[in-house]
């Protein structure tokens, strides 16, 4: 139920939120990853997974799949990123894997002011098959 509506949540912070919302395929795996506004998460999910609700925090949400698999299937993997603002202030995440079912993703909270445009850098690692980095940015308001 609950990862039914951290879905829920994530869809409509891409449709109603300038959230980056977006995948990258790496030979068999499918990365799904967005950044968000702590504020889209209900108190209720928030409190589940340990997170802060705040208007100047946000979410960083990670999830490694196995395409080639004929329902893919989620990934354990080794997550580690950094986020950075315009004046180049880093900011190391600290993921926490998150597992329901079959599912598997790494979330991790980053403060921001508002009209704030982070920078990721995500390093992302499982074994031998797949090691490769993430780059992306978003812009973060307060609500």
């Amino acid at each position: 139920m609950i990862r039914l509506v951290l879905a829920l949540v994530m869809l409509s912070c891409s449709v109603w939120f300038p959230a980056q919302a977006d995948e990258q395929t790496v030979g068999d795996y499918t990365i799904h990853y967005q950044a968000f506004g702590s504020t889209f998460l209900t108190p209720a999910i928030a409190k589940a997974y340990g997170l802060t609700r705040s208007n100047y925090t946000g979410i960083v949400n990670i999830s490694v799949l196995n395409s080639k698999d004929k329902v893919p299937t989620g990934v354990p993997v080794e997550v580690s990123g950094v986020a950075k603002n315009l004046l180049d202030s880093s900011i190391q995440l600290e993921f926490k894997e998150i597992r329901e079912g079959k599912a598997v993703y790494y979330i991790a909270e980053v403060p921001y002011r508002n009209d704030e445009t982070m920078h990721f850098q995500i390093g992302i690692k499982h074994g031998r098959e797949l090691n490769t980095t993430l780059k992306f940015q978003q812009r973060f308001y307060v609500d």
